[in-house]
């Protein structure tokens, strides 16, 4: 099954045509090196034979044929192994030289081919490949000039010898390479494959396996179980503030219920049905509190546009922020103080700074200690600005901070007092879409919350 998906894979096609590729650049590397080779063999042993040529046909014009004929034994005496030269009358009878008849490949009355020697009657039996250059002179005469070329023969069938086992091999290796590393990749995605069948039948429980070898595909199966995880983490948080949504609805909804089934089975009183539509109205307001914050929570992280960000003053939005608090920290006896010198100027969203900000400060006097103090700094710094909100009051341990800014998650694990824990979580959607760090601080005492806002 493996192998028949390795031969259908695309990694393998594309590997067929890179194996393609390949072995047309060597059958023309190979074609280049051969015509070099010849084109230089060639071009030598017609310059020697134009050299002989000519100093046979000045002879023939200086003396005669009698003169050509003694040149010709001459030199072919001198040089038996190195030129090939013939004179022959006007109907190919021999008169010189070192070859027994006028070649048949040979037509015409002057020209230049190659031929097989063995043709022109030499006593060899040795096939010998031979460049020749012919003419056939005033008095009817031809005179053949010639020089072995069988090296380049040779050189020919080392090529074509040495081209045939270089392809093969190319295939061989090729093939072997393309189906290993098909089969390799193949068997990878197939264990991708059989984790996400896994995973779609039995749950978020299955990861994909990693081989060790710290490969790009072990990296690959990293960030896939590194996704998992987090998807693992999410829907834990979901079921979670699926279970906090329904039990702070479930009390106020208990409470309503409770009140009006009290109402009902007792005789009107315009007094006691004042007061019971008044707490009615309180739980239902809180109830309308969470989902106008959790819509509100859910605009800003689906906001990516900033076309909307415009300079703004924190100073401003501090002291507006402290404004509003203003009865709530007198009557919890807190100290409320605004520092930072006016104008600081930001890029951002006053709206939404200004709810991310109230939230902090909420929070410090919520749960901050009774007379305390909590200190709104605004602050420049090198990249940007410093928003920080700081109390005196008991505090978050420390390992509770990567949490806090989690929906509905609230360090009170009973959810009896007040609230619903959807304050900082506000406050981290404001900062992602502000590309801003939050980050939080031990107090010493209390707690100390700071939103690091960039420039732009």
């Amino acid at each position: 099954m493996l192998i028949a998906k390795t031969l259908r894979s695309s990694t393998f096609r594309a590997a067929l045509i890179w194996i393609a590729g390949f072995g047309a650049i060597v059958v023309g590397l190979f074609v280049f090196v051969y015509w070099s080779t010849a084109s230089y063999v060639l071009d030598r042993s017609d310059r020697a034979i134009d050299r002989d040529r000519g100093a046979l046909l000045a002879v023939y014009a200086a003396g005669g044929r009698d003169e050509l004929i003694a040149a010709i034994n001459k030199q072919a005496g001198l040089h038996p192994d190195r030129g090939i030269y013939l004179l022959t009358d006007a109907s190919f009878a021999p008169l010189a030289g070192n070859r027994r008849k006028w070649p048949a490949a040979l037509s015409g009355e002057a020209g230049r081919a190659n031929f097989d020697a063995t043709e022109s009657g030499s006593a060899t039996t040795d096939r010998s490949l031979v460049r020749a250059a012919f003419d056939t002179l005033p008095d009817g005469s031809h005179l053949l000039v010639g020089r072995e070329v069988t090296d380049l023969t040779q050189f020919v069938r080392k090529i074509y010898l040495a081209l045939a086992l270089v392809l093969v091999l190319i295939f061989v290796l090729a093939i072997a390479a393309a189906v290993s590393v098909t089969r390799r990749t193949v068997g990878r995605i197939e264990s991708v494959n059989a984790t996400s069948r896994a995973i779609m039948q039995s749950g978020l429980g299955e990861r994909v396996p990693l081989c060790g070898s710290h490969d790009e595909w072990d990296q690959l199966a990293e960030n896939l179980n590194s996704m998992l995880d987090r998807i693992g983490v999410l829907m834990g948080e979901v079921k979670q503030a699926t279970d906090n949504v329904a039990h702070d609805l479930r009390t106020p909804l208990t409470r309503m219920r409770g009140r009006l089934e009290s109402a009902n089975s007792r005789p009107r009183d315009a007094a006691a049905d004042q007061v019971l539509i008044t707490d009615t109205m309180a739980d239902l307001d809180d109830v309308l509190r969470m989902f106008s914050a959790l819509t509100r929570i859910s605009q800003i992280e689906t906001t990516t546009q900033t076309s909307g960000f415009r300079p703004v003053d924190l100073v401003e939005i501090g002291e507006s922020v402290a404004d509003l608090y203003d009865a709530a920290a007198e009557e919890k006896k807190v100290d409320l103080q605004v520092i930072g010198q006016k104008p600081m100027l930001i890029t951002g969203d006053r709206d939404l700074l200004f709810d991310a900000l109230a939230n902090l400060v909420d929070n410090a006097i919520k749960h901050g200690r009774e007379a305390g103090k909590v200190v709104v700094r605004l602050d420049r710094c090198d990249d940007g600005a410093v928003i920080s909100v700081a109390d005196n009051g008991p505090g978050i341990p420390l390992d509770e901070h990567q949490h806090v800014f989690r929906r509905f998650y609230r360090l009170e694990r009973s959810r009896c007092t007040p609230g619903n824990g959807l304050g900082l979580s506000l406050v981290a959607a404001v900062a992602r879409l502000h590309e801003a760090r939050v980050e939080l601080s031990d107090n010493a005492p209390g707690l100390k919350v700071e939103m690091r806002l960039p420039s732009v």
